[in-house]
């Protein structure tokens, strides 16, 4: 099922207006949902960090200590991917706040993030998730006691689904893993999207 699926999303066709939406994406990645099974078709090193309960910044610097640190790829109000309005409830013509992000260890890429979150989610957080900065989102969202994660897809990336951009600056030579989560803060939701570089597979 997971091979098919990938089949059908290497071969997914440019769209030439996802410029302005993403700098990792040349078209929209194509996700299955986490339900039951998903989990034992991925390799393992995959499953402990998609299914990684905690902060991934966390998990992160536990390894690599104070050498974590955020690159900041792309960050402006624009409409997010059908999917993720979907997911998210929003109307067509409203923009949302989108961060792209790599987390890297001197240097080293580990994860790429895609964020998306709307401005009733901006305005519940007391404006903290609009002014980051090169801090890490988890380490912020993780801070507050009432962060719920609502649901999960997982997804496997294929080269022509990124942009030669996010491929030169994250160094992709094979299919990416990645997952996207939709979290509630104060009934405000938002989309984060990880995607798993083949170095921070290695830890375990």
């Amino acid at each position: 099922m997971i091979a098919g699926w990938a089949l059908r999303q290497s071969i997914q066709r440019f769209s030439p207006d996802l410029s302005t939406k993403s700098f990792l994406f040349s078209c929209e990645p194509l996700w299955i949902e986490n339900r039951q099974g998903i989990r034992r078709t991925l390799p393992e090193s995959v499953q402990s960090w998609t299914y990684e309960p905690g902060s991934l910044t966390k998990r992160l610097r536990s390894y690599y200590g104070s050498s974590i640190a955020v690159k900041i790829l792309f960050h402006q109000w624009r409409t997010p991917f059908l999917s993720e309005r979907r997911l998210l409830k929003l109307p067509e013509n409203k923009f949302s706040l989108i961060r792209e992000v790599l987390l890297h260890a001197d240097g080293k890429p580990l994860i790429m993030a895609r964020t998306i979150i709307p401005p009733k989610t901006i305005k519940v957080a007391r404006n903290n998730l609009s002014h980051l900065g090169n801090r890490p989102l988890g380490e912020v969202i993780f801070s507050y006691p009432k962060l719920e994660r609502m649901e999960m897809d997982v997804t496997l990336i294929h080269q022509p689904t990124w942009t030669q951009a996010a491929i030169d600056e994250a160094k992709i030579h094979q299919p990416v893993w990645g997952r996207r989560t939709v979290y509630s803060i104060r009934h405000g939701q938002m989309l984060v999207s990880e995607f798993f570089l083949p170095e921070v597979l290695e830890i375990v």
